[in-house]
Formats: C-alpha cells, structure tokens, sequence
C-alpha cells in the first residue's frame, strides 16, 4: 500500500510509518462515539459564582497574578474564505447577471450587505483603495453598480480581504480610526494579561503564508498600544507543525492520492495546537479565538470575567498544589485522602465512584487525578448556536468525567445520545484558562494527558474525487481529556464569534 517514494515524502514531514498505518486502521475501524452521561447543567457540573465570589475571584485574580507569569494565546491561523463565501457567490452571480435588484430581491443577506456596506470598519479603506486606482466607491454604491466593490474588497488590487487571515481583516470602527481583530487581543491583553513587570504575553498561531503579514502589522501598531496602555508586548507566533498533518483516504480506505502519485495529507485540526502550547513555559494561559472579540463600548465585562475564571483558576490551582506537596512530601493520611476525595468531587466535579477503601490504595488515585494540568472553561447560555457543549461522558469503567463534546464526537442516531444532546443548556465559547504547572513549578508534558481515541473522521473532495480526513482529537476536546476541568457560567455578551461578513453588522460589533 505504501511505496518507497510515499516512506520519502512521510519522512520529510517528520511523520513515522508506523503513525500512517495507524491513521489508516483509524480509518478503516471508525472512531466509536462518545457516551453521554449527562450535560453538565448550573449546579450540577456548571459553576455560577454569587455577587460575593465574583467581586472576591476578581480581586484574588488582580491580587495574586503578578506572582505568575501570564499568557493569552490566540488560535488565528483561519483565513477569511469562509467569512466571505456570501459574498463570492454574489461576485459570480453579478457577473452573470448585474441587475442587482434581483440579487437583493432573492438574498436578505445581499441586502443587508449592501445597504450597510459604510457601516463596515473596513468601508473608509475600501474608499481609499478605489480612489487611488480611479474609481468612486460612493458613486457604485449609488448608482447599484456592487460588482466593482465586491472586487476591490475581495481581490489583490483592492484590499485583498478574501485571502486575508481574519485577524488582520478591521474588524471594530472608532471615532477616527479602525481595528483589526489582532489588535483588539492587543487591547485585551493589556487589561487582563498584564504580568507583574507590565509586559503583556500574547502568542499567535497563524498559516505559514501569512506569518510575515502579521509581523508586519504588529510593528507598525505596537508602539501606539505600548504607549497608550503603558505596557511592553512580547509577542509570539507558531504554526501548526507539518508533523501533526493526517493522511487523506478514498472511500475504500485506500492513501487518496495526487495525479502524480503523492500521498495527500491535511492539517490535523485545532486540536493540534496542543504541541504549540506545549511549547509554552508560562504558568498561567488564556485561549480564545482570533473573532470572539468586542468593541471598547463591551470590554468592561469581557475583562471582568476573564478575572473571574482567573481567579477560580487560581483558587483551585492553590489547593490541588497543596495536595500535590502533602503526598511528594509523604504526608499522607486516612484525614487527607477524605479532604482530597471531598475536594475532588465538591469543587472538581470528579466522581464519587473513584474514591473507594483506605488511604493507601486511595493515594494512587489521589496521586493521578491531581497531578494534571487544571482548566477553567467559560460557558454561555445555549441560544441554539451549532458547536460543542459541557457534558458528563462515561469512561469504559463507567467513571463520568467533564468534558467539551462536540456534536460529531456522538452517536445522534441513538435516541437516548441525541435526548441528552439536546438537553445541553451551555454552549462552548472557547473562553478557557489553564494552569500549566506543578506546585514545585514543573511544567506537565500536555501531550500525557490526551484522548488519542478520540477525534474526528468527516468527508471532503479534493479535484471532484470524493476523500475522508482525519482531525485530531480536538484542542479543547480530547487534546485536553485528561486534564482537571471546570465549567462556569459566563455572560452571553463574552461571546462574539464572526463567522460570516455579516456578523460584523450585529450590534455587538458596532
């Protein structure tokens, strides 16, 4: 099946036979589903921290993260093809048939595009970029002649935007001036992510192609947000190691190849991020996605609740290093292991079930559980968006865990799956905070505390030939089974995804 050119191309990519045998197994005996215990639900599972605990986690965060080094990282390796896929169906329309009215007439969405078109923080450089190569974009707009700013949008002779990555798409207007999505994690990072000697950490993953773009953009913003928020940024960029990159198969589980022979390979998915974070040595993390960003006018509670999951993160991580000392330091005892079992189910949401019998035997489980990398994930209230959620989710040993589970990671054509799906009342926001480290300071190897069972199989095409590709487990998914995990409430307004043009239109966004 594998030739000795295809063993040549695996070993430029720093990939193993033996992992795309493996992939190949993967493919032929399907990834079995995820089973659902429960979702996890406000009070049982879901922490909503009291008017008291918010105002006294806000203030533990600000009091007790200058002990820590900080970082936020920011997946933002999406290009904005997608976030345009509108508006390229309407470029191929209008060049078949320019009468816009019945663009606007069959599409709501043209509509509103087109009608709030200078409501958009990119409409000032759109004109600029037109005028300079002769034409007037005020003048198409009132004269319904869309196809020219539909171009000088989207392709290299105007601004480009539908090869841009979306953090360097403006996604915010201001009195006088624009930002982009990047610059808006600058901003964020400098209100909650300060470290004690005020440089502000912040690491981007982003596509080879597009590395040297954002460099580019840092340096010509960074002096005026260092000046104006009176911090240093350090910033960082990575991309997706070609290591992590998964063999692509027929229908018949066979190596989809090119029409030269070459294997095909694609990205792994997100949840290979988690080497890039494993790279990492800082002691305190925030992930959150390139797009969930707000305007100025909304930051205040953004900021306020990443305190917030701060400080509980804090809390929690104070006491399980706690433990971790008692039983390095052979303190153990009948009286630890009862507070530890206590603490573990009340405050750590592990199951009861795992605490059986005395110290002794309870110490190696004690020992497991709480030597792992702890995360604190915010979760909204589900209004119906498509994604993941906060779930109980049984072990083969029947043990529940918490985990984030996305829908394809579960059997939804059995009806007892698909009723406790349903029954979610938190959507997954990507807003997560995590302890990185041991309490004599070592940091954990990530790659320990992943499910390599899980992960994704979906279909795509590739020049019309049908293909299956493999994701890894996903980053705050199974990239992260293992690790300790807590869910709390956070408001809706923390979450601002832009997925589609439009979406910059909602008024959170303006």
């Amino acid at each position: 099946m594998l030739h000795p050119k295809d063993l040549e191309q695996i070993k430029k990519k720093n990939i193993t036979e033996q992992d795309v045998k493996q992939q190949i197994e993967i493919f032929k005996c399907g990834i079995p589903p995820i089973d659902l215990a429960a979702p996890a639900t406000p009070g049982d599972g879901i922490f909503i921290p009291g008017k008291e605990q918010v105002d006294n986690y806000k203030k533990k965060y600000e009091r007790e993260i200058k002990e820590f080094s900080v970082l936020k990282f920011v997946p933002a390796s999406g290009a904005a093809t997608r976030m345009f896929k509108n508006v390229y169906e309407w470029k191929e329309k209008l060049k078949k048939n320019p009468d816009t009215d019945e663009l606007l007439k069959k599409d709501n969405n043209a509509k509103i595009f087109f009608e709030r078109i200078t409501d958009f923080a990119f409409w000032d450089d759109l004109t600029d970029v037109m005028k300079r190569n002769g034409t007037d974009a005020y003048n198409c707009l009132n004269k319904k002649n869309y196809l020219p700013l539909i171009e000088f949008l989207l392709d290299e002779k105007g601004l480009g935007y539908g090869k841009l990555p979306k953090g360097l798409l403006k996604f915010h207007k201001y009195d006088g001036f624009s930002r982009t999505a990047f610059e808006e994690h600058l901003v964020e990072g400098a209100l909650y992510g300060q470290n004690g000697n005020g440089d502000v950490n912040i690491h981007f993953t982003v596509s080879p192609e597009h590395i040297e773009l954002f460099r580019q953009h840092f340096d010509a913003v960074k002096r005026s947000y260092e000046k104006l928020y009176g911090v240093r940024y350090n910033i960082d960029f990575s991309i997706q190691d070609p290591s992590t990159d998964t063999l692509a198969v027929d229908m018949d589980n066979c190596p989809f190849r090119e029409s030269d022979g070459k294997l095909v390979f694609r990205p792994g998915g997100h949840g290979a991020l988690i080497n890039n974070i494993n790279k990492i040595d800082d002691d305190i993390v925030f992930i959150k996605n390139i797009d969930n960003v707000t305007p100025d006018r909304l930051k205040d509670t953004t900021v306020q609740y990443k305190k917030i999951v701060g400080g509980i993160l804090l809390d929690l991580q104070r006491e399980v290093h706690r433990f971790q000392e008692i039983i390095e330091k052979d303190g153990f005892n009948d009286n630890i292991y009862e507070r530890a079992a206590d603490f573990a189910c009340n405050r750590l949401n592990f199951d009861r079930t795992l605490f059986r019998g005395q110290a002794q035997e309870g110490k190696e489980i004690i020992s497991e559980i709480f030597y792992a990398p702890i995360r604190v994930c915010g979760m909204v209230k589900n209004e119906g968006k498509p994604g993941g959620g906060p779930f109980r989710v049984y072990s083969e040993e029947k043990i529940k865990s918490l985990q984030i589970i996305e829908s394809s990671q579960i059997n939804l054509d059995d009806p007892v799956q698909k009723k406790i799906f349903n029954m979610s009342t938190h959507f997954n926001p990507v807003d997560i905070v995590c302890g990185m480290k041991a309490w004599n300071g070592k940091k954990y190897d990530l790659k320990k505390y992943t499910d390599p069972d899980t992960g994704f199989i979906s279909h795509k095409s590739k020049d019309g030939r049908p293909l299956k590709a493999l994701e890894l487990p996903g980053l705050w998914n199974g990239a992260m089974a293992k690790w300790i995990t807590v869910f709390v409430e956070v408001p809706i307004i923390t979450f601002n995804p832009v997925k589609t043009i439009n979406d910059l239109l909602r008024d959170e966004h303006q």
